[in-house]
């Protein structure tokens, strides 16, 4: 079995959920901005690298939302035919502190949109989605937002 680790940020601005529109090999959904860990970096510095590659913004980590178990079987994954794989999502939520949006380009990400958080669910999202607004709400009940 395979494992991948990723680092993804939740993004809230004036009650908007910041998302990217995932299209690779012919699948496609939005999702949170984040992506795989280079070699030998940590899911913190992952996290502030992707965002900024897939948006076009600088953010600074405020606090760890949690982290999620997938796994997926061969034919759920990107390449069918792959074995199967257990993702690591590590989730976090984050700020912008510079830059301005942008889209990707020659990445795994074609858009970058600013999308009102109860229009979320009339996304065709990845299940990173409703996973991060789960443990983001359940860190705004428990009076945390830090």
């Amino acid at each position: 079995m395979d494992v991948r680790v990723g680092a993804y940020a939740v993004i809230v601005r004036d009650g908007d959920l910041l998302l990217t529109h995932w299209n690779e090999n012919g699948r496609t959904g939005w999702t949170l901005p984040g992506g795989g860990l280079e070699a030998y970096e940590t899911t913190e510095q992952a996290a502030v690298r992707e965002v900024q590659e897939e948006t076009g913004y600088e953010v600074e980590l405020r606090t760890l939302l949690g982290v999620d178990s997938l796994f997926l079987e061969p034919a759920d994954r990107i390449v069918p035919g792959d074995g199967p794989l257990h993702a690591l999502r590590v989730i976090y939520l984050a700020r912008i502190v510079g830059g301005e949006l942008t889209h990707e380009v020659g990445g795994s990400s074609d858009e970058a949109r600013w999308v009102p958080l109860d229009g979320v669910g009339e996304l065709a999202t990845l299940s990173l989605v409703p996973t991060a607004i789960d443990l983001l709400l359940r860190r705004l009940a428990g009076g945390r937002a830090d």
